[in-house]
């Protein structure tokens, strides 16, 4: 996967004597959009402030384009480009004037790269009208100009859809998709809506009491060692169960209405549909179920809601 971006090394945060973050260790590469996700009280936002540097950790490192963030604050985050939920802009000024003004506050931000910026969020057409006349999703996206402005090697996002509707979030998560891709952005997002993540994420990582649960890729997390979920509509159930408990006792499934969901690897689902058939079941339809990030996550942190 090439050099990370973002090295996260046994990080620990210690108040009081209780240990809010307890030993992450994970890699964040360029180009990708990783997703951050744990119930509230998880540890999320704690661990935000501990790589920008906002709280201090008790233990461990962050490493930002190889800059360590205790010893080498400002170069470390001069590779940063941070929105924790909504963008403050100021209303009465246009977005382009409000960029300018940000501009200022940072060194070799060019005239051409607030251009390119303002282009690659889309917001060209509207750049010079004022900021109150913005709907929240293109504030958002002026947000993301000025978090872009100085060209950083990653991009941290504390619940970026907030407050969003359906047709805004969809605009947000095709823009950083877009980003990653074409700035070869590290991308790190935080969020509770699971199926955004799910549809904006490459990989996750789960936290849950402040440990770190695993890292893996939305589909590998989804599907897990599982196998697809396939369900078969069936004219008999009862005797396409005995089927199974008499010849395939190592298929986990289950019932639902006139259907049976089963657990199996590709190559099996030719094989159950001949078993049935033999026996003279009717097989109607059979179709793979699509498992959800919200199911696997709730399955893995033993139920707790995201809140």
């Amino acid at each position: 996967m090439g050099v990370p971006v973002v090295s996260i090394n046994n990080l620990t945060k210690v108040i009081n004597g209780k240990t809010i973050i307890d030993d992450l260790s994970f890699d964040i590469y360029p180009g990708e959009v990783f997703g951050f996700l744990g119930p509230n009280g998880a540890g999320k936002t704690t661990t935000i402030r501990m790589i920008v540097g906002l709280i201090s950790m008790t233990k461990g490192e962050v490493i930002i384009k190889g800059k360590n963030v205790a010893t080498n604050f400002e170069e470390a985050i001069s590779e940063v480009g941070a929105i924790v939920e909504n963008p403050e802009m100021y209303k009465f000024l246009t977005g382009y004037q409000n960029l300018i003004h940000y501009a200022r506050m940072v060194n070799g931000v060019s005239k051409e790269r607030i251009h390119e910026v303002v282009t690659l969020v889309g917001l060209k057409d509207r750049i010079h009208e004022k900021v109150k006349t913005y709907s929240l999703g293109m504030r958002q996206r002026l947000g993301l100009a000025q978090a872009l402005l100085h060209s950083p090697a990653v991009l941290i996002l504390d619940e970026p859809t907030n407050g969003l509707d359906p047709a805004g979030i969809r605009e947000i998560r095709d823009y950083l998709r877009k980003l990653a891709k074409e700035e070869d952005l590290a991308i790190i997002v935080s969020s509770h809506l699971l199926s955004e993540m799910e549809l904006m994420c490459d990989r996750i990582g789960i936290i849950q009491k402040g440990k770190l649960l695993g890292v893996q890729t939305v589909n590998e997390f989804i599907n897990g060692d599982e196998g697809l979920l396939i369900s078969f509509e069936l004219e008999n159930i009862e005797k396409a169960v005995q089927v199974l408990n008499e010849q395939y006792q190592n298929y986990s499934f289950r019932m639902n209405a006139n259907c049976l969901e089963i657990y199996l690897e590709k190559n099996e689902i030719p094989i159950l549909n001949k078993a049935f058939v033999n026996q003279n079941i009717n097989v109607f339809a059979i179709s793979q179920k699509p498992k959800t990030l919200e199911d696997k996550f709730l399955e893995v942190t033993g139920g707790e809601q995201l809140g």
